[in-house]
């Protein structure tokens, strides 16, 4: 698998990056979050969701809409599961950290091989924006020493509880959770928990490459 850089033009379909925008109170507050062994997350922290850069991040980068401040912190190096959402996603990271990413159009008949999965590089200090039609997932450590710190801004209330549906069409399959349409590999502990299985090929494991 080919390391990119999210500077790089191969970057382009599936975000930008965002300049001249103030990341240093984010990035602070960031690092006094835990790191666990394995993958935390939290949908809104409060340490970030009170601090003042907030109200610009619902401002300029959500155009008014409320926004929940959360962080995705650890270790990781596979895969596992696809996720997307109605909206972009905003990551900073106080480490160099790896995003796998595929587009939404690659999902053919509810499925997505992995080997249309590219892996890009998100430098420490760097704000991404991920578009809402690229499928992400958990962010990868950078380095085999290292975990990941990652700022998880979102609309307010993604990744809360699932709404109470009736299955109308086929993508109700992949709801996992509010605003959070969920593609697993069968290799998971999301499969097993009954999460659609929707990823074919090798549950990509970038170990070997960092």
């Amino acid at each position: 698998m080919v390391l990119y850089s999210v500077f790089d033009e191969a970057f382009k379909p599936y975000g930008h990056v965002v300049e001249n925008f103030p990341v240093d109170e984010i990035l602070k507050t960031l690092a006094n979050t835990p790191l666990p062994e394995k993958v935390g997350y939290v949908p809104s922290e409060p340490m970030l969701q009170t601090l003042p850069v907030t109200e610009l991040v619902s401002k300029h980068l959500y155009g008014g809409m409320p926004v929940q401040m959360g962080w995705c912190n650890g270790h990781n190096t596979k895969l596992n599961c696809l996720e997307y959402h109605r909206d972009s996603e905003f990551n900073l990271g106080t480490e160099d950290f790896i995003l796998l990413l595929a587009k939404q159009d690659e999902i053919e008949n509810g499925v997505l091989d992995t080997e249309k999965v590219k892996a890009f590089v998100v430098p420490k200090g760097v704000l991404v924006e991920v578009y809402a039609t690229s499928l992400h997932y958990a962010p990868c450590q950078a380095s085999k020493d290292t975990g990941f710190r990652v700022l998880i801004a979102l609309p307010m209330g993604t990744n809360g509880d699932k709404p109470d549906i009736t299955p109308v069409t086929e993508e109700d399959r992949l709801l996992w959770a509010s605003n959070k349409w969920l593609l697993a590999h069968s290799d998971t502990t999301e499969a097993a928990e009954g999460a659609y299985v929707g990823l074919t090929g090798d549950n990509i494991d970038i170990l070997s490459i960092i």
